[in-house]
C-alpha cells in the first residue's frame, strides 16, 4: 500500500522572485470517500461478528462521541488519536465586553495518535508528475524509509528518479529540473 501523490506544473506567484515561473507543486491524490455501509462491512468481516452488530456498535460509538464531544470532553479514538472541540473567537481588552458573538466557528479538532502518525511516516509513496498540459512526465516511488528509489539503478541527487515518463519516454521528461522540494 502506498499514498499516491501528485506533482503538477503550475504558474507560480509566492513571491516576486519567482513569480512567472513554473514549479511542481505536490498534493495528495485524493480517493473516494468509502461509503459507511462499506466500512461497517468490513469492519464486521475483521472482527468476525455480524454487520447488523457491528451497523449497532457503529452507531452507539458515534452517538457517545458526538455527545462527550459536545459537553467538551476530549475524546479517544482507538487507534487514531483524539478528538475536541475548538473555536476561533476575537478577543476583547474589557470583560464587561465578553459574549457568545465574538465566537467566529466551533470546530472539531483531530489530535492523531503517535502509532497513526509512525504509520503514516513509514507508508511508501508514489508521486506521479505531471506537466503544465497535463501530460504524465515522470514517476517516482519510495521505500518504507521514505526515501526516494531510483528504477533505473541511477541516482540523481539521490533524491529524484529519472524513471519513465508514461509514455515510452525514458529521458524522465522535463521532471529532471522540475523543482522538487523533497523535504530534506
Amino acid at each position: 500500500m502506498a499514498l499516491k501523490i501528485k506533482a503538477v506544473e503550475r504558474l507560480v506567484k509566492f513571491s516576486k522572485e519567482e513569480a512567472g515561473t513554473y514549479r511542481y507543486v505536490m498534493q495528495p491524490e485524493l480517493y473516494n470517500s468509502l461509503n459507511q455501509d462499506k466500512v461497517i462491512r468490513e469492519a464486521a468481516l475483521r472482527s468476525g461478528v455480524s454487520k447488523g452488530v457491528m451497523q449497532a456498535c457503529w452507531d452507539a460509538a458515534g452517538e457517545v462521541i458526538k455527545a462527550w464531544a459536545t459537553e467538551g470532553h476530549s475524546v479517544a479514538l482507538p487507534g487514531l488519536g483524539t478528538m475536541r472541540f475548538g473555536l476561533r473567537a476575537k478577543s476583547v481588552e474589557d470583560v464587561n465586553n465578553v459574549k457568545s458573538s465574538l465566537i467566529k466557528s466551533r470546530r472539531i479538532i483531530f489530535t492523531p495518535s503517535m502509532e497513526l502518525k509512525d504509520e503514516l511516516a513509514s507508508t511508501a509513496i508514489q508521486i506521479t508528475c505531471y506537466d503544465r498540459n497535463g501530460n504524465e512526465v515522470k514517476r517516482v516511488t519510495s521505500s518504507d524509509e521514505g526515501t526516494v528509489e531510483d528504477n533505473d539503478g541511477e541516482n540523481n541527487g539521490g533524491n529524484i528518479d529519472s524513471g519513465s515518463t508514461g509514455n515510452g519516454d525514458n529521458s524522465g521528461g522535463n521532471g529532471g529540473s522540475g523543482g522538487f522540494d523533497t523535504g530534506d
